[in-house]
């Protein structure tokens, strides 16, 4: 194998250690570095694609890495970060659910369906330019933003505060409710559109550039509370988008 081809793969290799980083960080109750870990693998995910197609190093063995690291760092390590978010709110809830320990397990569904996501992703011709289904790494983005809100949006400044949003993510049983959508999502035959950029053109890559601008004036206005909020609006653009996609 020539030597190029090591190049995206070794990044594939730091995003499977950002997920294990995730997960180590998760069991030693560090929830916001578990959180962020995850964030650091979406980064390594989106280099080692555009590296694989700059320097035209695609290859077969990449292709595997790349889902089994998606696996551990968009599959398990979210999973495991609301199983620890419900199991909290376990204690202290009077919902029956809760307090028979039922409802962290429903976290259980972010694994198994990002494992069935992947599988099919890895055998769908359809999907070579947009997807079909939920990202997995949006939905890990979107679950390891939750702890973010919760812990540090508070201590943050943002130009528009939305205090009630921690409150919001703290509620078990809205997290288990998005836990099912979301892991409904993923398995879904909804086209999501794919915000990797071939060319700079407006016309091939309006959606990203308006889903990429949108982000950065929501982060500016609302700090930490705007990374949930930039995935729902990810779908929403999809689903205004359907018919180019």
């Amino acid at each position: 194998m020539k030597f190029k081809y090591y190049i995206p793969n070794s990044v594939t290799l730091l995003n499977l250690a950002s997920g294990v980083l995730s997960i180590t960080s998760m069991m030693s109750g560090q929830v916001v570095w578990a959180a962020a870990f995850i964030f650091f693998a979406a980064l390594f995910d989106f280099l080692d694609g555009m590296l694989a197609r700059l320097l035209d190093a695609r290859s077969e063995l990449g292709k595997q890495l790349d889902s089994l690291a998606d696996m551990v760092s968009f599959g398990v390590a979210p999973g495991i970060i609301v199983f620890n978010l419900l199991s909290a709110n376990c204690a202290a809830s009077c919902n029956a659910l809760d307090r028979m320990h039922i409802t962290p397990y429903f976290a259980l569904l972010i694994p198994i369906c990002s494992a069935i996501r992947l599988g099919k992703f890895n055998i769908d011709l359809r999907q070579e330019v947009n997807f079909i289904g939920l990202p997995t790494p949006a939905n890990a983005l979107f679950f390891a933003s939750i702890p973010l809100v919760i812990f540090l949006q508070p201590h943050l400044y943002s130009v528009i505060r939305l205090d009630f949003m921690a409150d919001f993510f703290s509620n078990s049983r809205v997290i288990a409710l998005l836990t099912v959508f979301f892991s409904y999502l993923l398995i879904s035959d909804f086209k999501i559109f794919s915000i990797k950029f071939k060319t700079t053109g407006w016309t091939e890559n309006k959606k990203s550039y308006i889903l990429l601008i949108s982000s950065i004036i929501l982060l500016l206005l609302f700090s930490l509370n705007a990374l949930p909020v930039i995935i729902l609006l990810y779908l929403m653009l999809s689903l205004g988008f359907q018919r180019q996609i």
